[in-house]
């Protein structure tokens, strides 16, 4: 992989990662390279719902939407947090 690819992955999975930890009200605590696998997961979940529902590949709405998700599903089943409400703004235990 040319390095330049690689270093496009990684803004990328930032950009979607942090706009997606923004998104979701309360703080997250989780180090660079978590955001940054958290927005390229995203991104390839997004991509799969995409392909499946409409046939194209590859767009940031859904990366972002997929990012979303996997955040949430991250404060439910691991952090056992809520989303919103007054929880869901104090830190993780």
């Amino acid at each position: 992989m040319d390095f330049g690819v690689f270093v496009a992955f990684v803004l990328w999975g930032l950009f979607i990662g942090a706009l997606a930890r923004w998104a979701v009200p309360g703080p997250d605590p989780m180090p660079l390279w978590v955001t940054i696998a958290l927005g390229l997961a995203g991104s390839i979940l997004g991509g799969l719902v995409e392909r499946l529902l409409f046939g194209l590949t590859g767009g940031f709405l859904f990366s972002f939407v997929g990012a979303v998700v996997l955040l949430v599903a991250y404060r439910k089943l691991v952090q056992k947090r809520p989303i919103i409400g007054p929880e869901a703004r104090r830190p993780p235990r």
